[in-house]
């Protein structure tokens, strides 16, 4: 709800100012949730981008972005920078190859747990304090 009623209100700012406010829906390879916050936090930060939703099954970023401020281009390029292809934008190589296991999406791509293994470590680590607590 929270979400919903900041991007109303930033849609509102930008139509006010003169901008017009642009809704694409782009395709970005990625494979897991870590991707999903890698593609969304990189699409976020390019200036101008009002919200970016990443769909893992589908493959496909929603964005909603001023057009006077930005453009699909400069988020793919931002999505390439971060590790994941995006049209005619290809992550380097160095880049996607210091993507984790799980996140790799070209060729053999591994199965992702998408994260519970960091998850599990903490509270085995939390645990074991716990216990040395006591």
């Amino acid at each position: 709800m929270k979400k919903m009623v900041l991007l109303m209100a930033a849609m509102m700012c930008m139509n006010i100012a003169g901008a017009k406010t642009v809704k694409k829906v782009v395709a970005v390879d990625g494979a897991c949730g870590m991707c999903e916050q890698r593609i969304e936090k990189a699409a976020k930060a390019v200036s101008g981008v009002v919200s970016a939703e990443w769909n893992k099954n589908t493959k496909k970023l929603s964005l909603v972005y001023d057009n006077k401020k930005t453009s699909v281009e400069a988020v793919q390029k931002a999505l390439a920078a971060a590790g994941h292809d995006s049209g005619d934008y290809k992550a380097p190589a160095k880049v996607y190859a210091s993507l984790p296991a799980c996140c790799k999406y070209r060729g053999n791509a591994k199965e992702c747990n998408d994260g519970k293994a960091k998850k599990t470590v903490k509270k085995t680590a939390a645990r074991k304090t716990a216990k040395a607590v006591k």
